[in-house]
């Protein structure tokens, strides 16, 4: 390691350099309230292979601070990254790592004229261009509710920034940054604090970095240009960021001519907690830009980046893809860019369902599989490991309707709807969640319950039980993973228009009895009219925004509402249903 002193107008900069000087250059900027030694496991991982530049920014860490305390604007902080490259000699062009404010200041660097040319690629960690900020702003309030809800939501995140920005007040809260920084990164950030970082200058870093605020975040609807630029660009998306919503970090897209994202189960400070995995993608992304090889996580990263495409690169798998909600949601992730690998029992079904997602312009590829049989399990995970990569999504959807009582239901009944709609779902968990801890980065496993799951019946006691034990194991993993930054979500679907009434066995009764009452069951549902797509995007949201629980159908929510507040109410239903359904009828007029 090698420390240098640079001069930037009235301020001296701490520089600290890593590796060979005639090697790539890789320029680390931090943001507030760090110092450069944020970076130092990120560089130690890279110094191997690159010459690595990271320096304290104006009033961080061994740095001066200006006279004025506005003298923070990103046109001056773009000027002490000119100084630096040149008081180092980086006379070619550099990748440039910026997080939080040092990405905020990356992006003024690449989109202006300052240093054009001499940035080979950017890698932005949270913190996006003030252009792209007040963009994302105004079209997300106007597109709707759900986008005003989006800003409202980023508010509550960003509800520090106007009290940093306040006289008086930002000097209290920059005060208390001290006491609470620490534990914050280990029990938020899951980086235990060491030496350097937080720094010991922190009480004085935190106040001065108020400047950041105030110079430049009053007047964002002034912000001249519209961020676009020719610099490829690499977004690290922490999942977990408590500052910046999913949304607004990914409003780059559309402003960079080459943008690839990348997603991390991680938190706002994911160079301290992750910097294996940033160090990999950083060394990754230079190698490609300086001409080599695009390799298969960037060509997933490259179609992340593209408008629109919330699952744009990510490798989708959906069980029961044949027909009804998995037919749906294969549609959907492909429709939000993913490639989807259709999976079911019935092979010819999930072919039709993949030439409907082609003809549309999607990507689709069929596997036949019985989720109820552990080996051919087995061989379907390996198959789409080894043929797209570990999955990012995976719906664990196939199941069988089974009805009538439990008096009647034979061991091979109960063997056969326990196998399909629990064990294939266990498995589905078990084999591909493990594929994904194994990688590292994390991914999202959702499971099909139902209606049934919160509420008792007498008719449907064998498939009540399973969806129950499904939303109950839903639960365990969801806990269990939550450490690897996989998320698990259980779906409880009601009365929706599928065929499983009609393809639902009923046991007891004879085969006419049985045949009326499907027919009845599935005129019913097709009154209720409720499609299964409207189920497929439930499915989508439940995924970009990691829930848990997703009732979807109204009488789902009001089942799941009352059992949880009064479960002798749904049992007192359950017997009136019971009562209902088993009144003897009128003999027929003669």
């Amino acid at each position: 390691m090698r420390d240098h002193r640079v001069r930037s107008g009235e301020v001296e900069l701490a520089v600290r350099e890593r590796g060979e000087g005639n090697r790539p250059t890789v320029v680390l900027v931090h943001g507030y309230p760090d110092t450069s030694a944020m970076w130092d496991e990120v560089a130690e991982r890279l110094e191997a292979r690159f010459r690595v530049i990271a320096y304290d920014v104006r009033g961080a860490g061994a740095s001066t601070t200006p006279d004025d305390p506005l003298d923070y604007g990103v046109d001056v902080l773009v000027d002490d990254l000119a100084a630096v490259l040149d008081g180092l000699g980086a006379d070619g062009p550099v990748h440039l790592v910026g997080h939080d404010w040092g990405s905020v200041q990356g992006w003024e660097a690449v989109t202006g004229d300052r240093l054009r040319g001499r940035i080979a690629s950017f890698t932005s960690i949270s913190g996006p261009a003030r252009q792209h900020l007040a963009r994302w702003t105004r079209e997300a309030a106007r597109s709707g509710p759900r986008g005003l809800a989006e800003v409202l939501g980023q508010a509550r995140r960003s509800a520090y920034m106007p009290v940093l920005m306040a006289p008086r007040a930002g000097e209290l809260l920059a005060r208390t940054l001290p006491l609470t920084f620490g534990r914050g990164l280990r029990w938020r950030e899951g980086a235990d604090p060491r030496p350097g970082h937080p720094a010991a200058t922190l009480p004085r870093d935190a106040r001065n970095g108020l400047g950041l605020y105030r110079a430049n975040l009053r007047n964002l609807g002034g912000v001249e240009g519209d961020g676009d630029t020719d610099v490829p660009v690499q977004l690290i998306v922490p999942t977990r960021d408590r500052y910046g919503g999913r949304s607004l970090l990914l409003s780059a897209r559309g402003h960079a001519s080459r943008l690839y994202v990348r997603r991390v189960p991680a938190g706002h400070w994911v160079a301290r907690s992750h910097p294996d995995l940033v160090a990999r993608w950083i060394a990754e992304f230079a190698d490609h830009v300086a001409g080599g090889e695009e390799t298969p996580d960037l060509a997933r990263a490259r179609a992340a980046g593209r408008p629109g495409r919330d699952f744009g690169g990510q490798v989708a798998v959906v069980t029961g893809a044949g027909s009804g909600i998995g037919r749906a949601t294969a549609h959907a992730f492909a429709a939000a860019g993913a490639r989807v690998v259709a999976a079911d029992i019935d092979e010819g079904a999930a072919k039709h369902t993949a030439d409907e997602i082609g003809a549309r312009g999607g990507e689709a590829h069929v596997y036949r599989v019985d989720v109820a049989d552990p080996d051919g399990m087995e061989r379907f995970a390996a198959y789409v490991r080894d043929t797209f990569g570990t999955p990012d999504v995976v719906v664990n959807n196939a199941g069988i309707g089974l009805a009538g009582s439990l008096l009647s239901t034979s061991e091979d009944d109960w063997a056969r709807i326990r196998s399909v709609n629990l064990d294939g779902v266990y498995r589905g968990c078990r084999l591909f969640g493990r594929q994904m801890a194994e990688r590292g980065e994390g991914g999202h496993l959702v499971n099909i319950a139902s209606l049934s799951a919160f509420m008792p019946t007498a008719e449907l006691p064998a498939y009540s039980a399973v969806k129950a034990a499904v939303l109950q194991l839903s639960e365990c993993l969801r806990v269990d993973l939550a450490p690897l930054g996989i998320g698990v979500s259980a779906i409880c679907p009601g009365v929706v228009n599928t065929a499983i009434p009609r393809n639902t066995e009923y046991v007891g009764m004879s085969r006419a009895a049985a045949d009326e009452l499907r027919e009845t069951g599935s005129r019913a549902f097709e009154r209720r009219g409720y499609p299964p797509e409207r189920v497929a995007q439930a499915i989508l949201r439940a995924v970009l925004h990691d829930r848990p629980v997703v009732p979807v159908t109204p009488e789902t929510r009001v089942v799941r509402t009352l059992s949880r507040l009064s479960p002798a109410a749904t049992r007192t239903l359950a017997r009136l249903g019971h009562r209902a359904r088993t009144r003897p009828r009128p003999a027929p007029p003669r």
